[in-house]
This record gives C-alpha cells, structure tokens and sequence, in this order.
C-alpha cells in the first residue's frame, strides 16, 4: 500500500489499523536538539482521543505513547522518530456482521476492490483511529513552530446550520479548548451541542466545518507549481477522514464577486516591510505565504456509521436492511477532527520551512 506518508523533508508516516495492536508514525527530518514536551504532546492527544465526553465515540482509550527511536536525554538526535499507541479498547466481535456486508459511505467496497481483502474490524487501515498518529506527529511540529512565534489555531466554525460569525479576528481562539465541541464562541457551542444531541438523540450522525488560522507565517514559504503551500493544505486536510471540502481566505465566495472586491492591496510600513488592506487570499499568493493570517476551512460530512437502520450490500449485491447497528461512533466527527486539522497544518508548515532554506542563497 502505497500512500501512508506525507512531506518531503519533515516526512511523516503513519502505520497500524484500528483494531490492531498498535498505531505508530515514524517521523523523519526532526533537526537534532529538540526538547521533546511530552506533557505537551500528550494533551495534543487528549484534545483527539475518543470516549470524552458524551459527544464522542464511548471508544475508551487513554492513547498513552511510547517513545522508540529518535531521543536521547529528552532531546531529538536527528534520526527517525518512531512512536507507538497501543490499542487497549478493541471490541471487534461487533463488526463481525459487516465481514461480509459493505457499509454505505465507508471505504469497505473501495478497499476490497482495489487490494481484494480488507480489515473489516473498525475500518482497518480506513479508521480515523489513524489520525492519532497525525496528532503526534503534528505536535512535534508545533514544538518546531513554538520556537519561532508560530501559532496555529482551529476550531469549530460550523455544525450543522450551526455557524459562526465570518471574521476571526473578533473571537478569543484561545476559548475554543473550554467547551466539547472546540468552539470558541460559548454562546454558539451551547446551540452546537445542542444541534449533535438531537442528531444522536435521533439515531442520526451531523457534520460541519472547521476552521484553522496560522499565525506569525513568514513569506516566502510554498514550491510552485505543483507544491503551493496551499495546494500542499489542501492535500493535506482531504487526507482527513471525512473530509470534503477544502477553501481558502474569501474562498467559494470569491467566485460570486468582481476582482475590485477580491483584490488584497499591499502598503509599505514603516519598517519597511509589506502587508495588505484585506486577506481575501487567505495568506497566500501564488502559492507562496505572504506573512499574512493564513486561514482556512475543512468541511467534513456526517459519520456514515449511526444508530438509525440501513441497507448493506454483500458481494452479491443482495441487500439486507440492517437494524442492530453496533460498534462505536461519533454523532459528529468535527470537534475531535479540530486537534488533526492543527496537526496536519503544523505538519505541512515545518515542511515548507524547511524546504525553504534552500530556496535562496542571498
């Protein structure tokens, strides 16, 4: 299976299945001298884990890390880092009826056609159980960034017809961690809540969007043509479970207005360097940063597994209609996708950082 690594220089590589006995990455280009926070890497992965409170997965795993390779006295060395998350909560006996059944709007058809087997346990490979190796990953980059006054922010921007005010720049983001649903506006997380319990109350599943705000990015940073810094997000955030939609500064609505609306224009500052009037492109121009807020946002669809009847198609294609729904699921993906959103963002900022140093020599 080819596809499970991302990033050229800062080369991240996820490993494992959901019901496996362990899930892992291998991180390649860390520089040496790192002081690796593990507290810091550890509530990275809290924000993610399932089973925390009732809007999640009941999935109990505590995704305690083991260290295997890549430090010495609490420091990177520069080679590889190897970590691993073992698999505690595995319930698999309740996945043994889609063994032979494919699941709507799950990968379960995709994966048997195109390697003729697949993990049938949680989804396997296809699990977003995955994404806790993202988030460790994505910490070690934010370890990187921290050093250089770079921040990164997401939250939730959307659940449901639940959505949030446009302009980010009003919110306090810091807030978006006090409440379960990762939104930084108290007032619209009371209605966010709200709206995934009725949909859990229902048997149904909801989606949403998030949104993800980069600070302090210098310019210059991007690999035109084929690795623009936003074509790079992009790549990075669809690679999300459940990910569907991807935009960046003014976005789709960018389409619906005249150029004169869209335009950014720049001013020279006293100090001599540039910033522009507006941030329609987000932060980006050409595919090259502009030191800009780089801000953007992740649609994700509704869980495809919920409580209410299906239909299930075997190979056959005889269908059944599937009433005793098991196994574990989130009524709404977004607040637990808010931590993989930073992490893969960190993950595609430490690449291009270094990527850029040799960009130029003068």
């Amino acid at each position: 299976m080819a596809g499970n690594s991302f990033g050229q220089i800062f080369k991240v590589t996820t490993f494992g299945e959901s019901h496996g006995s362990y899930i892992g990455v291998v991180v390649d280009g860390c520089p040496a001298g790192l002081f690796l926070d593990l507290d810091f890497i550890q509530l990275e992965l809290d924000k993610r884990k399932p089973g925390q409170n009732r809007l999640s997965s009941s999935r109990n795993e505590d995704d305690k890390f083991e260290i295997i390779s890549g430090t010495f006295e609490g420091k990177t060395t520069g080679t590889p880092l190897c970590i691993m998350i073992k698999n505690k909560d595995v319930q698999s006996e309740d996945y043994l009826v889609y063994k032979d059944f494919y699941r709507p709007s799950h990968a379960d058809f995709t994966y048997q056609k195109k390697y003729g087997i697949r993990d049938h346990r949680g989804g396997g490979r296809a699990s977003a159980r995955e994404t806790a190796a993202r988030v460790v990953a994505g910490a070690i980059a934010k370890l990187i960034l921290k050093n250089l006054n770079i921040i990164i922010f997401a939250y939730s921007y959307r659940i449901g017809e639940v959505v949030l005010q446009d302009n980010y720049e009003l919110l306090d983001l810091s807030l978006a961690d006090k409440n379960e649903v990762k939104c930084p506006d108290a007032a619209m997380a009371i209605k966010m809540i709200a709206a995934i319990e009725t949909a859990k109350f229902e048997g149904d599943s909801i989606g949403g969007i998030v949104q993800c705000i980069i600070q302090n990015c210098p310019a210059g940073l991007g690999e035109p043509v084929f690795d623009k810094f936003d074509a790079d997000l992009a790549k990075a955030m669809l690679s999300i479970n459940a990910a569907k939609g991807f935009e960046i500064g003014s976005g789709f609505y960018s389409s619906t207005i005249k150029g004169s609306e869209n335009n950014d224009d720049l001013v020279k500052l006293k100090d001599g360097s540039f910033k522009t009037k507006t941030n329609n492109s987000g932060g980006v121009l050409g595919g090259i940063t502009n030191a800009q807020d780089i801000y953007f946002r992740v649609a994700f669809k509704p869980t495809p597994t919920f409580a209410k009847a299906r239909n299930l198609v075997d190979e056959k294609g005889e269908i059944v209609k599937y009433e005793d729904i098991k196994g574990r699921f989130d009524p709404c993906i977004v607040p637990r996708a808010v931590p993989v959103v930073e992490a893969m963002a960190a993950i595609v900022t430490v690449d291009h950082l270094f990527r850029n140093r040799c960009a130029n020599l003068y």
